[in-house]
């Protein structure tokens, strides 16, 4: 057996040679493999002393941890918002656990992940509760996170999650609703909801948003909605309010003032008294559902005659007014003057109809119904020239 100052390599019965070193925890260990020449060998406990040295090291049993016991153990550590707790056991528990939960997480290889995500994308449509790939892009992400803390926490040596675009969502695009479609809607709808649809569509509030709305939230006579808090139903059929996820979605919206008399109308007979009152009550008092909303949205869709939409799918799913630009300073949905024109914001719509391109445009100085050329919000618009100015050769 030959002696080295870390380690020490001896040749088996076999013919291959093995490596032995004394890890900073003072515990003598092997190497994971064997190796066809002393030479290989040493240079595998000149790396393993190197990696000692520098801090780098990666203790092979904390590897032999179980992927199920790491992902409990992850969530637990996590300051996470009930939805999205809820959000990650399910995904965990449909999509993790059933394929890796038994594996140590050192044996989870690149190849297994691929196997994973292939075998995911495949079974969805036939599930019992079909899933697509917007759901598996979730999982991904997800197992990257809880994979990248297990690198980072030096219990395995690198993350696995490495194919590429993996974890995007690429969810398709919604039909085009008119806005000759939204006053259908509104004639169809109770009356106790018209204001609701209102400002989904004129303010691009979520339903979440619109449930937890306040009397002081609402600026008539600014024409602005301040976006503070929202609902969140969980699984168990619990109604939370909470903050919005990001500092983006804390906000304040313009809306039209031509809808502010059918909010105020709104406000005398339909919401709750005070300042802190909520704007928007089912019949009996109580807190609106997006269950109980439902069965209410598809008789109005049918007595529409529109077919299946979904309200409130997103932010940022809307028309926007083409008579100006938007500058940094000014809300990002601003109101538009010519509402007959039908180039407010709509959120049960999508960018890119024929309104939005600039069909019946409200453009000031096109014939052709196209916008104006955008600019910035900044910057100040070039001076006529002058007829006696010179060419530029």
């Amino acid at each position: 057996m030959s002696k080295r100052r870390f380690g020490r390599v001896r040749r088996l019965p076999s013919g291959r040679y093995q490596a032995r070193y004394l890890g900073p925890d003072g515990v003598d260990r092997p190497a994971d493999l064997t190796f066809a020449s002393k030479r290989d060998a040493e240079i595998w406990l000149t790396h393993q002393e190197v990696a000692i040295r520098a801090g780098d090291w990666i203790d092979p049993d904390l590897g032999k941890v179980e992927f199920g016991s790491f992902a409990a153990a992850w969530l637990r550590d996590r300051v996470l918002k009930p939805r999205t707790a809820e959000l990650y056991e399910g995904l965990l528990r449909n999509h993790l656990l059933p394929f890796f939960g038994n594996c140590a997480l050192g044996d989870i290889r690149e190849a297994d992940i691929r196997r994973w995500r292939k075998e995911r994308l495949d079974a969805g449509p036939a599930a019992d509760r079909p899933f697509g790939a917007v759901t598996v892009a979730k999982a991904y992400r997800l197992l990257h996170a809880m994979l990248a803390t297990a690198a980072d926490d030096k219990v395995i040596s690198r993350n696995p999650c490495r194919i590429r675009g993996a974890g995007e969502e690429h969810s398709p695009e919604r039909p085009v609703l008119a806005l000759s479609s939204v006053l259908r809607l509104l004639d169809c709808i109770p009356p106790r909801y018209r204001a609701t649809l209102l400002l989904a569509t004129f303010a691009s509030l979520r339903f979440g948003e619109l449930a937890a709305l306040q009397r002081a939230d609402l600026d008539l006579d600014g024409c602005v909605v301040r976006v503070v808090r929202s609902t969140a139903l969980m699984n168990d059929g619990r109604l939370i309010e909470q903050e919005p996820k990001s500092r983006a979605g804390r906000r304040t919206v313009a809306f039209p003032r031509e809808i502010v008399g059918e909010l105020r109308w709104h406000l005398e007979c339909f919401a709750e008294p005070g300042s802190d009152g909520l704007v928007f009550v089912g019949p009996q008092g109580g807190r609106l559902r997006r269950s109980n909303f439902r069965d209410l949205w598809l008789v109005a869709l049918k007595d529409a005659g529109i077919g299946e939409l979904h309200l409130l799918s997103r932010p940022g799913a809307r028309f926007r007014c083409c008579h100006r630009p938007v500058s940094p300073g000014r809300s990002p949905n601003p109101s538009c003057p010519l509402l007959s024109n039908g180039l407010s914001t709509v959120v049960a719509v999508r960018r890119g109809s024929q309104v939005a391109r600039g069909a019946g445009s409200c453009s000031p100085g096109r014939r052709s119904g196209r916008p104006s050329r955008p600019r910035s919000g900044s910057t100040p618009p070039r001076p006529p020239r002058s007829p006696t100015a010179r060419r530029r050769p």
